[in-house]
């Protein structure tokens, strides 16, 4: 099977300036195999649990990201990644547990964006990624969090957890979710991040790499400050 060679930058999910492939090209593979990432493992999640809500919506949100994606690597003639997600994605061992992963994952790609949009310079590139952000932030990341609000109300007090601690869970996300828009991270913050992200959605290898990249690359910026 053919392999991304800059597999370890893909995950990293963050421009290296260092790198000899172009600005563009980066952001545009990083871009589309994180939305592969993405569309593979609701997939994954709807095998396991069937038909339900909001991963049946977001995974069709999750193509059509794709498309809009694909379209601006064809133009800049950009090679599109090798997608092989499906053997490292595994699904979480509970519908609670997909739901907060996915209030995860969106965290994750609303950072990821906001990286790349930091480098890239090209109007239609820079329009698309803040289109793709938006969906995220507006749509994506507000329906997984109903999502685990609406297990525990319907559930009541599901593995001892009550109301007022699913809110604290989702508060805990959304300080993340701010420190991260407002560059205001540390180790500890990133780390809680990259283990929910770690328990059942990504094979350890691949997560194991994506945590060191992104902690690498905050320590280099502390470093330099």
């Amino acid at each position: 099977m053919p392999v991304n060679l800059d597999e370890a930058l893909l995950i990293s999910q963050r421009i290296d300036v260092n790198d000899p492939q172009p600005i563009v090209s980066q952001a545009l593979r990083i871009a589309i195999y994180d939305e592969c990432k993405a569309y593979e493992a609701y997939v994954r999640i709807i095998e396991k649990f069937g038909l339900v809500q909001p991963f049946v919506h977001i995974k069709e949100s999750e193509a059509r990201h794709y498309s809009a994606l694909i379209s601006l690597l064809q133009k800049y003639n950009v090679e599109v990644p090798v997608n092989d997600w499906h053997l490292k994605i595994e699904a979480p061992n509970s519908f609670i547990e997909a739901c907060e992963l996915g209030v995860a994952s969106e965290i994750q790609n609303i950072a990821m964006y906001d990286n790349l949009l930091q480098h890239v310079q090209e109007a239609d590139i820079r329009d698309v990624f803040y289109q793709l952000q938006a969906h995220s932030y507006n749509n994506h990341l507000p329906a997984f969090r109903n999502c685990i609000l609406n297990h525990y109300s319907v559930a009541n007090d599901v593995q001892g957890f009550n109301q007022e601690q699913v809110m604290n869970k989702i508060g805990e996300y959304q300080m993340i979710l701010e420190d991260m828009l407002n560059g205001n991270m540390d180790e500890t913050k990133l780390t809680k991040l990259f283990s929910k992200l770690n328990i059942s959605m990504v094979s350890g290898a691949a997560l194991g790499a994506a945590a060191v990249a992104f902690l690498n690359d905050y320590m280099n910026k502390q470093n330099k400050e």
